[in-house]
């Protein structure tokens, strides 16, 4: 398997104006824990994680030294402070973003990951941001019996297929993220807020042309009263 096997298409990204507050409400909502910034051109400028909102003056969680350290680290001190007070994101973001392209292996990701202590890597072609590849997305691949297939591209074909007949469905999340495709077994992941909807996508699976079986490991999550 490959970035593009893996990667989730459907990216979120912010601009280097977006605010901090708006940032946090959107990863939240979203449940995601990084999001590339990209600037007006749609090129990669930065990366901002969780990591990076840690550390706020809103929530009481900025960094506080004692005042003997401060002539000897007046720029680290300078750094923690724009860290937490900052409003936009191009103040806080990570400008030093790594990068693979849709044909990176899973092994070398991995090893971009790891080498670099990242957990999530943009894939870029052509300077364009297509997808994202989190330690996740790895995750399901091991979860779902390995990498190794006899055929990859009936694989991906299965894949895109299935994901084609779920946009469809209004009542779906397309989400690439919540399909992997092994040897002709397709397994579902994400979370489900019924257990009809849980069974609906198991039968859109099942009756896609070419697929052997179909392995469930959604969550349910029922969703909450509106008050």
């Amino acid at each position: 398997m490959r970035a593009r096997d893996v990667m989730v298409r459907a990216v979120v990204t912010a601009s280097p104006d977006t605010t901090v507050e708006a940032l946090a409400r959107l990863m939240v909502n979203l449940r995601i824990s990084g999001v590339p910034v990209l600037d007006t051109d749609g090129r990669l400028v930065g990366m901002v994680t969780e990591g990076d909102l840690l550390r706020r003056v809103e929530i009481g969680t900025e960094r506080r030294r004692p005042r003997w350290s401060e002539p000897f680290s007046n720029a680290r001190l300078a750094a923690a402070y724009i860290k937490s007070h900052a409003r936009r994101v191009a103040d806080i973001m990570t400008c030093e973003v790594f990068t693979v392209d849709e044909a990176a292996t899973l092994g070398e990701i991995a090893d971009l990951m790891e080498a670099q202590k990242v957990r999530r890597v943009p894939v870029v072609h052509d300077g364009q941001v297509v997808g994202i590849v989190s330690r996740a997305d790895l995750l399901k691949v091991l979860a779902s019996g390995g990498a190794e297939s006899a055929d990859e591209e009936q694989d991906r074909a299965l894949c895109r297929q299935l994901l084609a007949e779920l946009r469809e469905q209004k009542w779906a999340d397309a989400g690439e993220g919540r399909v992997v495709v092994t040897d002709g077994i397709v397994h579902l992941w994400g979370v489900v807020g019924s257990e009809d909807e849980r069974k609906a996508l198991r039968i859109a699976a099942e009756n896609t042309p070419g697929v052997r079986g179909v392995e469930d490991h959604m969550e349910f999550a029922p969703a909450l009263p509106v008050m």
